[in-house]
Formats: structure tokens, sequence, C-alpha cells
């Protein structure tokens, strides 16, 4: 549901999105995706949606028709260019390559063209399997994990700015930023902004838009109280 939300968002705000990798759930539902978006401003807008998301329904697989909770987490980080220096050793890599499990026709189907790469030193594990090409997807996993080393060692900085400040927060199960209630009424509420949104299904149609707006208008409120220096 998630998934889909984002890339309707895209879709309807002009932006290009293309899914590099999807592992299905053992029962139901999607494990893991990650998909990139393209286009003007696409992480800046994008990026306050990293968090938990709960959300609350009759659950479709449940037949005693109970309402379920569950969570997703959601990771947002830039696509790294390839003039940013990220050091990567060969030997913290482990690269594992299997058959891919989505569509793409019998060839790709046939073929370990699939590519999962981990770095060992930081447990990251990335993984392409839309490209026909075990070379291609080798090279598209490679630049998922720049973006992620990237984002890690940004994060680590801010987390040590949030520390020397006492702010530190922390993304963990039950802090979640957003939660979507389908039952027993429909609304949809970001708990860092107060905002809701009765139209649960366009939100979860990519109607994200001000969930988005809300947050950066938020973000521009405190860097603004934190940018006024006290009268003399």
């Amino acid at each position: 549901m998630l998934l889909r939300m984002y890339l309707r968002w895209a879709e309807k705000n002009g932006y290009e999105a293309e899914l590099l990798d999807r592992l299905e759930g053992e029962e139901a539902g999607i494990k893991s995706a990650t998909f990139a978006v393209r286009g003007d401003y696409a992480y800046g807008y994008l990026n306050g949606e990293s968090g938990v998301h709960r959300l609350v329904r009759i659950s479709p697989f449940d037949a005693a028709n109970r309402r379920h909770t569950s969570f997703a987490s959601v990771y947002v980080y830039p696509e790294v260019d390839d003039d940013v220096e990220i050091e990567i050793n060969d030997g913290d890599l482990r690269v594992d390559t299997y058959r891919a499990s989505g569509a793409g026709g019998q060839h790709v189907n046939k073929t370990e063209s699939a590519v999962r790469i981990t770095h060992l030193p930081s447990g990251i594990a990335v993984a392409c399997q839309n490209e026909r090409s075990q070379h291609k997807n080798r090279a598209t996993a490679m630049k998922i994990l720049r973006s992620r080393l990237y984002d890690l060692e940004i994060s680590k900085r801010e987390a040590e700015a949030a520390i020397k400040e006492g702010q530190k927060m922390e993304i963990a199960w039950g802090s979640q930023i957003r939660s979507y209630v389908l039952h027993p009424y429909r609304m949809v509420k970001d708990h860092r902004t107060n905002i809701e949104v009765g139209d649960a299904d366009r939100v979860l149609d990519g109607g994200v838009g001000p969930f988005i707006e809300s947050w950066l208008d938020q973000q521009m409120g405190d860097r603004g109280q934190s940018d006024k220096k006290p009268a003399t």
C-alpha cells in the first residue's frame, strides 16, 4: 500500500519512478521494496517520509475479520552522484547472485541475473533484479550501496550533533510518524505536525502532498526560530 502510494505520488507530480527491487512476503504483501524517484527536488520533498508508518484495518487475511495493526519502515536517501567519492573496499563486500523472481520474461527467471551486495562492516545489504544483465544489476546495486553509505555517514553526523544539543531522536517501532486508520473510522494523521485527512483512500492513492508540505513548513519554521539571534 505504501509502495503504491509513493509511486502514485511520483506519477501525479511528474517524477520518474523506477522499481529497483521487490521482495514478496512469505504469506502475503511485500517484505521490502526499493525504488528510485528522479526529478527536481525529489529528495527534498520525500526526505521527511523516513520513519515508521502505522496501518490499522480489518485484515483481509484474517477469516475472523478482526482489526489488525501493522507497521512498515520507510527510508529515504539521496542518489549519490558519480563524482561523490564514497570509498568502498572490495574485500568488505559479499556479492550473491540469484534468479530474479519478478517479471521480465524467461531469460530473467532462468539465469542468475539478480545481484545482492552486502557491505560487511556496516551490515547494509542492497539488491537489484530489474535488469536482464547481471553486470547492469551489479552496477545499479553498487550505486544504491554508495547512496546508503553516504546517508549512513550523514545520519551519524546528525546524530552526533543532536546528542550535543540534547535532542537525539530515534526512529523505532512504536514511534510512528504517521497512522493510516481504515477501521473503525477512516483517517490519516501525521503525528509530527498533527495534520489529519479524512479521505484515507485519496491519501493512499498518492495524495500524500499535504503531509509532505506541512512537514516542510514545520521544518522551515523551526529553522527560522533557531536562526534568530537574541536581542542585544
